[in-house]
């Protein structure tokens, strides 16, 4: 992202991304990873030398400790939908912090512009 020099600029830019700001589902922050199993079952291809079971699970965070949930097949579409919304606000909010950083720093060298000194 390109930070324009000029504070009308900037708060431009950072009103157009506050107002984008809404969630439009409900927000994930984790990480979503597949995984290969063996089932348990004695009868099961698994145990025979066949293809694995696939499942998925849900990684994050939790009171400093790394935790997992398993996402059962029907929840799959909605559980990248939620994390991709976080990645998605995660993103809106670097660009804010930048553009308001640019804000304050641009501030004292327009207002001497706006007073006629170089």
């Amino acid at each position: 992202m390109r930070i324009p020099d000029h504070p009308t600029r900037i708060r431009q830019m950072l009103q157009g991304r506050l107002k984008k700001l809404t969630a439009s589902s409900p927000i994930l922050a984790a990480s979503l990873s597949s995984y290969t199993h063996r089932c348990g079952r004695p009868s099961c291809r698994c145990h025979h030398g066949g293809p694995l079971h696939s499942g998925q699970h849900l990684t994050f965070k939790e009171g400093g400790k790394t935790r997992s949930v398993y996402v059962p097949q029907d929840l799959l579409p909605e559980a990248r939908a939620w994390v991709a919304e976080h990645q998605r606000l995660k993103q809106l909010l670097q660009e804010i912090h930048l553009l308001s950083l640019a804000l304050v720093r641009t501030h004292t060298r327009h207002r001497r512009r706006q007073a006629g000194r170089p």
